[in-house]
């Protein structure tokens, strides 16, 4: 993957360094905008924070609550454009806020119709309020016990890891380069300390490749102060990263299309019950930690509160033993030491630059990750003095549009790709057929993540291109050696590969099970 680099002569205009939410909407707008762009991620793309969301495309409900409404504003901006660039990954999701005294009723209805007007022209849908009658009739599994109306919303639901994948196929398109399991592992620097490019580890060969550039972007989130430390040794930390974790439990506790909202838990944050490819995610936690991961592990407090809250709401209480899957992820937070909570700390992003030149995001949310590479992109061209160019992806189309999805048929992630990747299996019958029925998961999606995807690992295709991790661990486990032999096929690797991959998938898929392998 590397000769890629060797294609493009001389200095880059930007090198991004993190291939998250935030490193792929800087990439896409660096190119679209007519620069030579390139994207280094040290392990696969979205495999942290950026994959481990609640879901949601949203502007945050209870940032109102706080007085952030532009960061509201801006995010009901974000998520209308999101929605009619992406139609195929992000679409509209109805939610029931439950209300158990008049109280409750005239404060949900208030603050949402505050949060219509915050979407104007890019809202949803109208909020509105509901009888306890058609709360029941709409989600039957949800307590009646004081029950006197409920609050019908509208918010957008999406796929993280599929959308990243999707924008970064976009910034190709337009001509950046984006690589996986490249490690930046140094920064270069002219005589007067000006950043000039990264060190880039390639971990198949143990080469290391110094590649150039005139802007470089610290777009890592939770191991932003890892790029910073680089830059500056000794620079004091300014990451305060949070953990969320997410059940994902079977569609018959919660059956229909209606997503569920608790406004407010036992320590202040919200909590979703959400329908996603046929299961239901729960979440989320707020829990601070002292140290980032790529691979976090949800704490036995964090899924006992899930489980015990959830359990208030719903008539049937989900046990452990119905959790299919257990998730957690990061929040990039920065803030000073005078927050008490991490749930005070704003979500808003914000770009630091250093003596060098590093320019660092900070904080920022999902749903403006288009926003958030938009602004960097304008700030370097400000900075150093370059000429302005003119954004386009406000209107651009991410690589999959397609207007008219059946959500249905879980293919359809794929968007305009959907029969693309059909039909490798017409041209390949060892391809054909399930790799998982209940999941709808076909064999011919894990050789098009090879070959389209940029797919390297076991875990990229189960957990990042299929969401077979999140979904379901103990079948994704099942279907393990089935998708590293197509892989191994694809990419001419022999049986020692599988077992390897097969391996390592278990080693972390179990921490995904509450009960054991």
């Amino acid at each position: 993957m590397f000769k890629k680099l060797g294609e493009r002569n001389g200095l880059f205009d930007f090198i991004i360094i993190g291939g998250g939410a935030s490193g792929a909407g800087m990439v896409m707008e660096a190119a679209t905008r007519g620069y030579s762009a390139v994207l280094f991620e040290k392990s696969d793309f979205a495999k942290s924070t950026s994959g481990k969301s609640t879901k949601l495309v949203h502007g945050g409900v209870r940032y109102l609550a706080q007085g952030n409404i532009s960061l509201v504003r801006e995010a009901c901006v974000e998520r209308g454009l999101l929605m009619r660039n992406a139609p195929h990954l992000v679409r509209n999701q109805s939610f029931i806020i439950p209300a158990y005294g008049l109280y409750d009723e005239l404060l949900y209805t208030a603050g949402l119709k505050i949060y219509d007007l915050m979407a104007g022209t890019y809202s949803l849908g109208r909020s509105e309020r509901i009888s306890a009658d058609e709360v029941v009739e709409r989600m039957p599994t949800v307590s009646s016990r004081g029950l006197t109306a409920g609050v019908l919303y509208h918010d957008g639901q999406f796929d993280d890891a599929r959308l990243v994948v999707n924008v970064l196929q976009t910034a190709v398109e337009h001509g950046a380069i984006v690589l996986n399991y490249a490690e930046v592992n140094g920064l270069l620097k002219d005589g007067g300390g000006r950043l000039t490019g990264v060190i880039i580890h390639d971990p198949v060969s143990g080469v290391e490749h110094k590649v150039k550039g005139r802007a470089v972007l610290n777009a890592t989130g939770v191991f932003a102060d890892e790029i910073m430390q680089m830059d500056e040794p000794g620079k004091d930390a300014i990451m305060r990263p949070s953990q969320g974790i997410h059940i994902v439990v079977d569609r018959s506790f919660l059956p229909g299309n209606d997503a569920l909202m608790i406004p407010k838990t036992v320590d202040g944050r919200v909590l979703f019950a959400i329908p996603w490819h046929g299961r239901i995610v729960i979440g989320t936690t707020d829990t601070p930690i002292e140290h980032a991961t790529l691979e976090p592990v949800a704490l036995e407090e964090e899924i006992e509160f899930i489980l015990q809250t959830a359990g208030k709401y719903l008539a049937r209480a989900p046990g452990r033993e119905d959790v299919l899957s257990v998730f957690a992820g990061l929040r990039p937070l920065a803030a000073s030491k005078n927050y008490r909570k991490t749930k005070e700390i704003s979500r808003s992003h914000r770009i630091i630059m250093s003596r060098s030149g590093l320019f660092t995001m900070i904080g920022g949310k999902w749903t403006t990750f288009r926003k958030m590479g938009e602004d960097m992109i304008s700030r370097v061209e400000k900075f150093k003095g370059w000429k302005r160019t003119k954004p386009v992806t406000r209107s651009l189309r991410i690589h999959g549009y397609e207007e008219d999805s059946i959500y249905e048929d879980q293919m359809y992630v794929y968007g305009s790709d959907r029969d693309a990747v059909l039909k490798l299996a017409d041209d390949d019958p060892s391809l054909e057929g399930w790799l998982s029925s209940s999941l709808g998961i076909a064999r011919a999606q894990v050789a098009w993540a090879v070959r389209e995807e940029m797919a390297v690992s076991l875990e990229d295709v189960l957990s990042r291109r299929t969401r077979a991790q999140l979904l379901d661990a103990r079948e994704s486990l099942r279907i393990a050696p089935e998708a590293a032999r197509i892989m191994a096929g694809e990419q001419g690797r022999d049986v020692q590969w599988i077992e390897s991959q097969v391996s390592d998938y278990r080693k972390v898929t179990e921490k995904y099970l509450l009960n054991g392998v």
